[in-house]
């Protein structure tokens, strides 16, 4: 028998209790109410005729009295022939007519016929006494009020016996009653145990196998693959059974073929990342260590029983260097706001060494799923000491050079300056070109040389910042006035959008006008003729945004994540590549160094706006 047969004729049985109870409570109720009105009808149709003719004979009664207690001692009307006499005599004949056909009690039938006998002698007595004429005060004293007084109380008798009929007929009502009551009672607590009996065991019946099977499944997720189902049915339940141990077995069966595999191959990772020359930390998606190599728990300084299946954020208390590996971690940051890693320095092989950081999200698609979900994360600690010492050597040439640079530049800027001077002599054409030239290519040197001391000095972590409080006006003019000139030359219009009351900002104003000029510099560079450059400054949040906005060539989508390195040149042909690829990446250690941020929008073709935000005031 299948589940929907089961669950039908629990159904089915509830309904037929329902039906039964509905019936037998219909039934007795249709029973008491025909009984009731049965029973009584005709007691009460024999109390209304005989009140009835009572109060008729009683009107007739009063009537004679008050005709026969006049004054005279006869009377010469014809008081028999009044039609309130008559009628009344009517409606006597009628009730006992109606009574005669309606007699229900024991004894009701004699006083009855006695009395419709008694008023048929009557009604013989008047007429006699209208036909002789007889009628006097004697003849009503003596012969027609003994006959009122004799039916009078024939009809009470018979009052009374329908009046005691009606009182034990409504007691063997009563009892009646109380028995269909006790019955339905009966019969409604016999349906509600069987129903509460049948609620209790029926859903058990049903849910039992599905308890059973989720137990085993919990079993089989967490890889008891020897759980086994037994139903002994021959239902849906059954067969899910059997599959579900078929099911099971060949999970025993694969776990067992594959468990040496995954095992090597377990040992074989581990093997592999332990001889890694890198550290390498592996966190769970909620932050519990997983594995550590032996370089990163060297690094850590902890044992590795104090390690493995920690949760991090705990070591981090009392650990540095994990509050260090973890803490973009905890805090989270939007996507453009992903940090640049600083290179971290920590103690190792008896020196102060340098190592790079770089945080890896694992993130998998599960079957038949639309996004990936984060499983965890790999905090890779690269030594690159060897490298930060050759930087810090690059850094010191750069500075040395650049300042050795400066002193005969000047010299030769001072010399162009004389040879220039018309009181010296004069100068031909080709003596005034190649001065020119000269000019040109030691200004060209000198910024260079500035550029190159501005590196060394963001390198060294050296960067002399005057902080104090600006008003955004003051920069905006001063980088206008700046490259006002060279606008002028290529006739191009620099357009200034900047929303009224603006607040000011806790910045280096010199540093933060070079970094504005540097990018108006480079938008007229790649801007054609007689176009504009769009120079906005608006409030966003708790930061003032200062962008330039172009119209050239753009910048190509894969090298606008470079475009702020050091030294990068876009390879691309048709661009003037004169510059020293240092002015962005300046540009970059000026605005984080006042805790700004900075960045790039460009589409190829269609042109670039670089923007960079400082903090307002608060």
């Amino acid at each position: 028998m299948n589940l929907r047969t089961k669950f039908s004729l629990g159904l089915i049985f509830l309904f037929i209790l329902i039906v039964l109870l509905g019936g037998l409570g219909i039934f007795y109720l249709n029973y008491v109410g025909i009984a009731s009105k049965n029973l009584l009808k005709d007691n009460y149709r024999t109390i209304g005729y005989m009140n009835e003719t009572l109060e008729a004979l009683e009107n007739i009664q009063l009537f004679q009295e008050a005709q026969f207690n006049q004054t005279r001692a006869d009377l010469q009307e014809p008081i028999f022939a009044s039609p309130q006499f008559e009628a009344n005599l009517k409606i006597i004949a009628e009730n006992l007519r109606l009574q005669q056909a309606n007699i229900t009690e024991v004894g009701e039938a004699e006083l009855t016929k006695s009395i419709t006998d008694n008023f048929a002698d009557y009604q013989r007595l008047i007429q006699k006494a209208q036909t002789d004429k007889s009628f006097n005060a004697n003849f009503y004293l003596t012969t027609l009020a003994p006959t009122h007084s004799i039916m009078i109380a024939k009809i009470h008798d018979i009052l009374n016996i329908n009046m005691n009929a009606i009182g034990r007929k409504n007691n063997e009502l009563q009892a009646t009653i109380a028995q269909v009551i006790t019955s339905l009672i009966f019969i409604g607590l016999v349906c509600m145990v069987v129903s509460l009996i049948f609620i209790y065991g029926f859903p058990k019946y049903i849910t039992l196998p599905i308890q059973k099977l989720t137990q085993s499944i919990a079993q089989i997720a967490n890889h008891n693959y020897q759980e086994r189902l037994d139903f002994k049915s021959y239902d849906e339940f059954g067969q899910l059974a059997n599959s579900f141990n078929k099911m099971a077995e060949q999970l025993y069966e694969y776990e067992n073929s594959q468990l040496a595999k995954i095992l090597f191959e377990k040992r074989r990772t581990e093997a592999i990342i332990n001889q890694m020359n890198d550290a390498i930390v592996g966190l769970d998606e909620n932050k519990y260590v997983l594995f550590a190599n032996p370089l990163a728990i060297s690094l850590l300084g902890i044992s590795e029983q104090k390690l493995i299946g920690k949760y991090a954020p705990d070591i981090a208390t009392a650990n540095d260097l994990m509050r260090s590996l973890i803490q973009e971690l905890m805090t989270g940051f939007e996507e453009w706001e992903k940090p640049e890693y600083q290179p971290l320095k920590i103690f190792a092989d008896d020196k102060e060494s340098y190592f790079s950081k770089e945080i890896i999200d694992i993130n998998i698609r599960p079957t038949h799923a639309e996004r990936q979900i984060l499983i965890g994360h790999v905090i890779i600690l690269k030594n690159i000491t060897s490298f930060k010492e050759l930087d810090v050597a690059k850094t010191n040439f750069i500075a040395t050079i650049s300042h050795e640079l400066k002193t005969p530049l000047s010299a030769i800027k001072m010399s162009l300056k004389l040879l220039d001077d018309q009181r010296i002599g004069e100068l031909n054409a080709e003596q005034s070109h190649l001065l020119n030239n000269i000019r040109e290519d030691s200004n060209r040197l000198l910024k260079i040389t500035s550029e190159l001391l501005n590196l060394a000095q963001a390198e060294t972590g050296n960067i002399q910042l005057r902080l104090q409080t600006t008003p955004p006006e003051g920069i905006i003019n001063y980088a206008i006035g700046a490259i006002e000139h060279l606008a002028e030359q290529k006739n191009i219009q620099i357009e200034l959008l900047n929303e009224p009351n603006l607040p000011s900002i806790q910045a280096d104003p010199e540093k933060t006008a070079w970094v504005l000029i540097n990018f108006l510099a480079n938008a007229l560079r790649y801007s054609a003729e007689k176009s504009k450059i769009i120079l906005q400054i608006k409030q966003e949040n708790k930061y003032l945004n200062f962008s330039v906005q172009d119209f050239g060539i753009g910048i190509p989508e894969q090298y606008q994540a470079k475009i702020f390195e050091r030294y990068f040149q876009i390879p691309e042909s048709g661009r003037a590549n004169t510059g020293t690829g240092l002015g962005l990446a300046i540009s970059k250690d000026f605005i984080e160094a006042q805790h700004g941020k900075i960045g790039v929008r460009s589409t190829e073709g269609a042109g670039s706006t670089f923007y960079f935000k400082l903090p307002i005031i608060a």
